[in-house]
Protein backbone atom coordinates (compact mmCIF):
# COMPACT_ATOMS: atom_id res chain seq x y z
CA UNK A 1 0.00 0.00 0.00
CA UNK A 2 1.67 3.17 -1.22
CA UNK A 3 1.83 6.15 1.58
CA UNK A 4 -0.92 8.35 -0.05
CA UNK A 5 -3.22 5.22 0.42
CA UNK A 6 -2.21 4.55 3.47
CA UNK A 7 -2.88 8.13 4.82
CA UNK A 8 -6.22 8.00 2.77
CA UNK A 9 -7.42 4.95 4.34
CA UNK A 10 -6.79 6.07 8.29
CA UNK A 11 -7.98 9.52 7.92
CA UNK A 12 -11.40 7.84 5.97
CA UNK A 13 -11.55 4.48 8.37
CA UNK A 14 -9.72 5.55 11.25
CA UNK A 15 -6.99 3.73 12.98
CA UNK A 16 -5.78 0.64 13.25
CA UNK A 17 -6.61 -0.62 9.58
CA UNK A 18 -8.23 -3.57 9.86
CA UNK A 19 -6.94 -6.54 7.10
CA UNK A 20 -8.10 -9.57 8.14
CA UNK A 21 -6.33 -10.27 11.09
CA UNK A 22 -3.86 -7.28 10.26
CA UNK A 23 -4.10 -4.26 12.71
CA UNK A 24 -1.48 -1.17 11.42
CA UNK A 25 -1.50 1.52 13.33
CA UNK A 26 -0.55 4.93 11.21
CA UNK A 27 0.39 8.07 12.92
CA UNK A 28 1.04 11.41 11.41
CA UNK A 29 3.55 13.86 12.54
CA UNK A 30 7.07 15.02 12.91
CA UNK A 31 8.59 12.32 15.30
CA UNK A 32 7.99 9.02 15.60
CA UNK A 33 5.89 7.87 18.18
CA UNK A 34 5.55 3.96 20.02
CA UNK A 35 3.01 1.32 20.81
CA UNK A 36 1.88 -0.52 23.72
CA UNK A 37 -1.37 -1.76 24.74
CA UNK A 38 -3.34 -5.39 25.84
CA UNK A 39 -1.01 -7.28 23.19
CA UNK A 40 1.91 -6.85 25.51
CA UNK A 41 -0.26 -7.07 28.66
CA UNK A 42 1.11 -3.20 28.99
CA UNK A 43 4.96 -5.03 29.70
CA UNK A 44 8.21 -4.39 28.27
CA UNK A 45 9.25 -2.14 25.81
CA UNK A 46 6.75 -0.36 23.65
CA UNK A 47 6.87 -0.38 19.95
CA UNK A 48 8.17 1.67 17.38
CA UNK A 49 6.38 2.65 14.68
CA UNK A 50 8.37 2.79 11.18
CA UNK A 51 8.59 5.55 8.82
CA UNK A 52 7.03 5.20 5.63
CA UNK A 53 6.71 8.50 4.36
CA UNK A 54 7.22 11.85 5.33
CA UNK A 55 5.92 12.79 8.23
CA UNK A 56 3.86 9.29 8.19
CA UNK A 57 4.30 6.19 10.36
CA UNK A 58 2.98 2.94 10.95
CA UNK A 59 3.36 -0.12 12.55
CA UNK A 60 0.99 -3.39 11.51
CA UNK A 61 0.32 -6.54 14.11
CA UNK A 62 -0.79 -9.56 13.59
CA UNK A 63 -4.21 -9.79 16.09
CA UNK A 64 -6.92 -12.82 16.60
CA UNK A 65 -9.75 -11.80 14.56
CA UNK A 66 -12.60 -11.69 17.24
CA UNK A 67 -10.55 -9.62 19.73
CA UNK A 68 -10.82 -6.42 21.98
CA UNK A 69 -7.77 -4.48 22.24
CA UNK A 70 -6.89 -1.37 24.01
CA UNK A 71 -3.31 0.47 23.53
CA UNK A 72 -1.80 3.84 24.05
CA UNK A 73 0.83 6.20 21.96
CA UNK A 74 3.94 6.97 23.44
CA UNK A 75 6.33 10.00 22.92
CA UNK A 76 9.94 9.17 22.86
CA UNK A 77 10.14 10.48 26.53
CA UNK A 78 7.32 7.65 26.91
CA UNK A 79 4.25 10.58 27.51
CA UNK A 80 1.01 9.52 26.07
CA UNK A 81 -0.10 11.31 22.88
CA UNK A 82 -3.72 11.47 21.68
CA UNK A 83 -4.20 9.37 18.41
CA UNK A 84 -6.28 11.89 16.48
CA UNK A 85 -7.36 9.44 14.00
CA UNK A 86 -8.84 6.80 16.51
CA UNK A 87 -12.13 8.33 18.73
CA UNK A 88 -13.03 5.69 20.50
CA UNK A 89 -11.95 5.03 23.83
CA UNK A 90 -12.31 3.77 27.16
CA UNK A 91 -11.65 4.60 30.62
CA UNK A 92 -8.32 3.23 32.21
CA UNK A 93 -9.07 3.20 35.57
CA UNK A 94 -6.59 5.30 36.63
CA UNK A 95 -8.36 8.57 35.30
CA UNK A 96 -7.40 8.78 31.77
CA UNK A 97 -8.21 6.75 28.99
CA UNK A 98 -6.82 4.20 26.05
CA UNK A 99 -7.75 4.08 22.60
CA UNK A 100 -9.71 1.06 22.03
CA UNK A 101 -10.48 -1.17 18.97
CA UNK A 102 -12.71 -4.81 18.13
CA UNK A 103 -10.68 -6.59 15.30
CA UNK A 104 -13.96 -7.78 12.68
CA UNK A 105 -15.10 -10.77 14.44
CA UNK A 106 -15.46 -9.41 17.55
CA UNK A 107 -18.39 -7.18 18.76
CA UNK A 108 -19.39 -5.44 22.20
CA UNK A 109 -22.34 -6.76 24.03
CA UNK A 110 -25.50 -5.11 23.63
CA UNK A 111 -27.04 -6.44 26.68
CA UNK A 112 -25.59 -3.47 28.42
CA UNK A 113 -28.12 -1.67 27.03
CA UNK A 114 -32.03 -1.93 28.33
CA UNK A 115 -34.34 -4.04 25.41
CA UNK A 116 -37.63 -2.39 25.10
CA UNK A 117 -40.35 -3.61 27.75
CA UNK A 118 -37.29 -5.25 29.71
CA UNK A 119 -38.53 -4.98 33.78
CA UNK A 120 -35.94 -2.90 35.42
CA UNK A 121 -34.73 -3.75 38.84
CA UNK A 122 -34.32 -1.54 41.60
CA UNK A 123 -31.04 0.71 42.83
CA UNK A 124 -31.02 1.48 46.27
CA UNK A 125 -28.03 3.35 48.03
CA UNK A 126 -26.73 2.46 51.69
CA UNK A 127 -24.20 2.98 53.79
CA UNK A 128 -22.67 0.72 55.98
CA UNK A 129 -20.50 0.85 59.35
CA UNK A 130 -17.10 -1.12 58.71
CA UNK A 131 -16.46 -1.82 62.29
CA UNK A 132 -13.12 -1.45 61.63
CA UNK A 133 -13.26 -4.49 59.27
CA UNK A 134 -12.42 -2.32 56.35
CA UNK A 135 -10.70 1.49 55.67
CA UNK A 136 -12.80 4.50 56.97
CA UNK A 137 -16.18 4.37 59.21
CA UNK A 138 -18.64 4.01 56.38
CA UNK A 139 -18.50 2.23 53.39
CA UNK A 140 -21.06 2.21 50.22
CA UNK A 141 -23.04 -0.37 49.57
CA UNK A 142 -25.33 0.06 46.82
CA UNK A 143 -28.39 -2.58 46.55
CA UNK A 144 -30.31 -4.40 43.64
CA UNK A 145 -34.08 -5.75 43.91
CA UNK A 146 -34.73 -7.58 41.07
CA UNK A 147 -38.29 -6.95 39.34
CA UNK A 148 -39.60 -9.93 40.74
CA UNK A 149 -40.73 -11.50 44.09
CA UNK A 150 -38.90 -12.90 46.04
CA UNK A 151 -36.59 -14.94 47.86
CA UNK A 152 -34.10 -15.32 45.38
CA UNK A 153 -30.12 -16.04 45.71
CA UNK A 154 -27.72 -13.04 46.28
CA UNK A 155 -24.54 -12.31 44.57
CA UNK A 156 -22.36 -9.61 46.27
CA UNK A 157 -20.30 -7.81 43.51
CA UNK A 158 -16.74 -6.57 44.72
CA UNK A 159 -15.14 -3.48 42.75
CA UNK A 160 -19.05 -2.56 43.21
CA UNK A 161 -18.65 1.22 41.89
CA UNK A 162 -17.35 -0.36 38.83
CA UNK A 163 -19.69 -3.46 37.90
CA UNK A 164 -22.93 -0.39 38.44
CA UNK A 165 -21.46 2.03 36.71
CA UNK A 166 -19.09 1.01 33.32
CA UNK A 167 -20.03 -2.57 33.44
CA UNK A 168 -24.05 -1.77 33.68
CA UNK A 169 -24.83 -4.73 35.97
CA UNK A 170 -28.19 -4.48 36.54
CA UNK A 171 -29.41 -3.77 33.08
CA UNK A 172 -27.62 -6.65 31.65
CA UNK A 173 -29.11 -8.93 34.38
CA UNK A 174 -32.34 -7.27 33.44
CA UNK A 175 -32.07 -7.92 30.19
CA UNK A 176 -30.52 -11.56 30.52
CA UNK A 177 -33.52 -12.64 33.04
CA UNK A 178 -36.13 -11.12 30.44
CA UNK A 179 -34.73 -13.50 27.91
CA UNK A 180 -35.09 -16.27 30.02
CA UNK A 181 -31.00 -16.64 30.18
CA UNK A 182 -30.70 -16.66 33.79
CA UNK A 183 -32.53 -16.89 37.06
CA UNK A 184 -33.39 -13.38 38.76
CA UNK A 185 -30.54 -12.65 41.59
CA UNK A 186 -30.43 -9.74 43.59
CA UNK A 187 -26.91 -8.00 44.52
CA UNK A 188 -25.19 -5.72 46.70
CA UNK A 189 -22.42 -3.74 45.38
CA UNK A 190 -20.04 -3.12 47.47
CA UNK A 191 -17.28 0.05 47.10
CA UNK A 192 -13.79 -1.01 47.22
CA UNK A 193 -11.04 0.88 49.67
CA UNK A 194 -9.66 2.58 47.15
CA UNK A 195 -5.96 3.05 48.13
CA UNK A 196 -6.65 0.59 50.58
CA UNK A 197 -7.47 -1.89 47.77
CA UNK A 198 -4.61 -3.83 47.72
CA UNK A 199 -4.94 -4.94 51.54
CA UNK A 200 -8.24 -5.27 51.25
CA UNK A 201 -8.37 -7.75 48.74
CA UNK A 202 -5.55 -9.88 49.09
CA UNK A 203 -7.01 -12.61 50.60
CA UNK A 204 -8.26 -10.41 53.65
CA UNK A 205 -9.79 -12.42 57.03
CA UNK A 206 -11.36 -8.72 57.24
CA UNK A 207 -12.59 -8.18 54.14
CA UNK A 208 -14.26 -11.75 54.97
CA UNK A 209 -15.53 -10.24 57.69
CA UNK A 210 -16.84 -7.55 56.20
CA UNK A 211 -18.84 -9.10 54.21
CA UNK A 212 -20.37 -11.85 56.50
CA UNK A 213 -21.07 -9.05 59.53
CA UNK A 214 -22.01 -5.72 57.64
CA UNK A 215 -23.06 -6.90 54.13
CA UNK A 216 -24.88 -9.55 54.52
CA UNK A 217 -26.94 -8.44 57.17
CA UNK A 218 -27.95 -4.98 55.32
CA UNK A 219 -28.68 -7.21 51.94
CA UNK A 220 -31.16 -9.60 54.52
CA UNK A 221 -33.10 -6.24 56.13
CA UNK A 222 -33.56 -5.08 52.69
CA UNK A 223 -34.35 -8.00 50.00
CA UNK A 224 -35.89 -11.20 49.60
CA UNK A 225 -33.17 -13.83 50.09
CA UNK A 226 -33.15 -17.30 49.77
CA UNK A 227 -32.02 -18.48 53.25
CA UNK A 228 -28.07 -20.35 52.99
CA UNK A 229 -28.95 -22.22 56.33
CA UNK A 230 -32.15 -24.36 54.40
CA UNK A 231 -30.06 -24.00 51.01
CA UNK A 232 -26.11 -23.89 52.01
CA UNK A 233 -23.68 -22.23 48.93
CA UNK A 234 -27.02 -20.69 47.37
CA UNK A 235 -25.43 -16.95 47.58
CA UNK A 236 -22.56 -15.93 44.90
CA UNK A 237 -19.41 -13.25 44.78
CA UNK A 238 -17.94 -12.07 41.90
CA UNK A 239 -14.70 -10.08 40.89
CA UNK A 240 -12.34 -9.26 38.71
CA UNK A 241 -8.48 -8.94 38.86
CA UNK A 242 -7.84 -8.92 42.90
CA UNK A 243 -11.38 -8.53 43.29
CA UNK A 244 -11.51 -12.28 41.48
CA UNK A 245 -8.71 -13.22 43.81
CA UNK A 246 -11.00 -11.77 46.46
CA UNK A 247 -14.30 -13.62 45.46
CA UNK A 248 -12.13 -17.00 45.40
CA UNK A 249 -11.38 -16.81 48.76
CA UNK A 250 -14.50 -15.51 50.34
CA UNK A 251 -16.21 -18.51 49.19
CA UNK A 252 -13.37 -20.43 50.00
CA UNK A 253 -13.59 -19.02 53.96
CA UNK A 254 -17.70 -18.70 53.63
CA UNK A 255 -18.68 -21.85 51.38
CA UNK A 256 -21.95 -22.85 52.71
CA UNK A 257 -23.12 -19.11 52.12
CA UNK A 258 -21.26 -18.57 48.93
CA UNK A 259 -21.25 -21.17 46.49
CA UNK A 260 -21.35 -19.86 43.51
CA UNK A 261 -18.20 -17.71 42.27
CA UNK A 262 -17.49 -15.97 39.39
CA UNK A 263 -13.90 -14.67 38.91
CA UNK A 264 -12.79 -12.41 36.06
CA UNK A 265 -8.81 -12.36 35.58
CA UNK A 266 -8.77 -13.41 39.43
CA UNK A 267 -4.97 -12.44 40.27
CA UNK A 268 -4.43 -15.90 41.60
CA UNK A 269 -0.74 -15.51 41.03
CA UNK A 270 0.80 -12.27 41.79
CA UNK A 271 4.82 -11.45 40.41
CA UNK A 272 5.41 -15.05 40.92
CA UNK A 273 4.13 -15.54 44.22
CA UNK A 274 1.12 -17.64 44.32
CA UNK A 275 -1.79 -16.80 46.34
CA UNK A 276 -2.88 -18.70 49.29
CA UNK A 277 -6.13 -19.54 46.89
CA UNK A 278 -3.72 -23.08 45.92
CA UNK A 279 -3.12 -23.66 49.37
CA UNK A 280 -6.86 -23.27 50.15
CA UNK A 281 -8.15 -25.44 47.19
CA UNK A 282 -5.69 -28.54 47.84
CA UNK A 283 -8.05 -28.95 50.64
CA UNK A 284 -10.19 -32.16 50.62
CA UNK A 285 -13.69 -32.74 52.00
CA UNK A 286 -14.90 -29.49 51.58
CA UNK A 287 -17.83 -28.41 50.61
CA UNK A 288 -17.79 -27.87 46.83
CA UNK A 289 -17.95 -25.04 45.24
CA UNK A 290 -19.23 -23.66 41.32
CA UNK A 291 -16.73 -21.82 40.02
CA UNK A 292 -16.33 -19.45 36.86
CA UNK A 293 -13.03 -17.69 35.84
CA UNK A 294 -12.48 -15.96 32.84
CA UNK A 295 -9.35 -14.30 31.68
CA UNK A 296 -7.60 -12.84 28.44
CA UNK A 297 -5.17 -14.46 26.20
CA UNK A 298 -3.09 -11.27 26.53
CA UNK A 299 -2.82 -11.37 30.58
CA UNK A 300 -0.03 -12.59 32.15
CA UNK A 301 -2.44 -13.44 34.49
CA UNK A 302 -3.40 -16.36 32.41
CA UNK A 303 -0.67 -18.82 33.78
CA UNK A 304 -2.22 -18.47 37.75
CA UNK A 305 -5.61 -19.23 36.45
CA UNK A 306 -4.30 -22.51 34.06
CA UNK A 307 -2.72 -23.69 37.30
CA UNK A 308 -5.20 -23.71 39.70
CA UNK A 309 -8.04 -24.99 37.45
CA UNK A 310 -6.85 -28.49 37.71
CA UNK A 311 -5.91 -27.88 41.39
CA UNK A 312 -10.16 -26.82 42.51
CA UNK A 313 -11.11 -29.76 39.94
CA UNK A 314 -9.30 -32.60 42.09
CA UNK A 315 -10.57 -31.45 45.20
CA UNK A 316 -14.04 -31.64 43.96
CA UNK A 317 -14.67 -28.24 43.00
CA UNK A 318 -17.08 -27.59 40.01
CA UNK A 319 -15.11 -25.39 37.29
CA UNK A 320 -15.54 -23.72 34.67
CA UNK A 321 -12.47 -21.74 32.77
CA UNK A 322 -12.52 -19.36 29.88
CA UNK A 323 -10.22 -17.19 28.00
CA UNK A 324 -11.13 -14.93 25.48
CA UNK A 325 -9.11 -12.66 22.96
CA UNK A 326 -8.51 -9.67 24.96
CA UNK A 327 -6.78 -8.41 27.72
CA UNK A 328 -7.34 -6.58 31.54
CA UNK A 329 -10.30 -4.07 31.23
CA UNK A 330 -14.01 -3.50 31.68
CA UNK A 331 -14.88 -3.78 28.23
CA UNK A 332 -13.85 -7.02 27.75
CA UNK A 333 -15.29 -8.75 31.47
CA UNK A 334 -18.65 -6.74 30.54
CA UNK A 335 -18.58 -8.99 26.94
CA UNK A 336 -17.71 -12.33 28.53
CA UNK A 337 -19.54 -11.65 31.64
CA UNK A 338 -22.87 -12.71 30.31
CA UNK A 339 -21.81 -16.76 29.78
CA UNK A 340 -20.88 -16.62 33.65
CA UNK A 341 -24.01 -15.83 34.83
CA UNK A 342 -26.00 -17.89 32.45
CA UNK A 343 -23.72 -21.03 34.11
CA UNK A 344 -23.64 -20.37 37.62
CA UNK A 345 -27.79 -19.06 37.29
CA UNK A 346 -29.04 -21.38 35.23
CA UNK A 347 -33.02 -21.45 34.55
CA UNK A 348 -34.77 -24.48 34.88
CA UNK A 349 -35.02 -27.14 32.16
Amino acid sequence: MDTQTLEARARREGTPLIDGDTATFVWKGASRVFLQGDFQDWQGTPLPLERVGKGLWARSLALPEDAYVEYALQDAKGRRVRDALNKRRSDNGFGGFNHCFWMPKGQPTTLNRRARGVPRGRVTRHQVDTHEWAVGKKRAVALYAPPVPGPVPLMVVLDGDDYLERVQLPTLVDNLVAQGRMRPVAMAFVSNGKEARTAEYACSEATVAFLERRVLPLAREKLSLVDEQRTPGVHAVLGSSLGGLMALYTAQRLPRTFGRVLSQSGAFSIEGTDMVVFDLARRQAQPPLHVWMDCGHFEGLLDGNQRLLPVLQAAGHRVTSRTYNGGHNYPAWQCDLPAGLEELFSTPG
